[in-house]
């Protein structure tokens, strides 16, 4: 699926993503500054989290609950190895059943089940963006 979408229409695209997801964990892909936390910050919201969400760049991994679930965001841009995703328990948050978003997880690719969607997110002209749900 591929959705073109402007800042005013996060929320509405958000909502379109979350009702075409064949699973809890999602990969997010795209260059810095390309809105992979903007758009997972909108996720968050129409999940039902009554919470801001924020980044988690320097904490790696923020926590939200939601009804009956909890959504853990996780940034890795920061980590320098798989050993230090290991040393914080990825496995956990990975096996644990709830929404797991990961912002790049290029990082910790060989630890990624095969049942994940990855979202890619592309800037385009005129600050529009590009998503591609696969």
């Amino acid at each position: 699926m591929e959705l073109y979408f402007s800042l005013e229409d996060i929320d509405h695209v958000s909502k379109e993503v979350l009702n075409n997801l064949k699973s809890k964990t999602i990969l997010f892909y795209g260059n810095m500054g390309a809105g992979k936390t903007t758009f997972i910050k909108s996720l968050i919201k129409n999940l039902g989290c009554k919470d801001e969400a924020s980044s988690p760049t320097f904490s790696i991994v923020n926590e939200y609950e939601i009804e009956n679930d909890k959504i853990f965001h996780f940034d890795l841009y920061r980590i320098k190895d798989i050993e230090e995703a290991y040393n914080f328990g990825i496995e956990d948050y990975l096996d644990s059943g709830h929404w797991v978003l990961i912002e790049w997880p290029e990082k910790i690719e060989s630890l990624l089940i095969t049942d994940c969607n990855t979202i890619t997110i592309d800037l385009e002209t005129n600050n529009s963006r590009k998503l591609t749900l696969n």
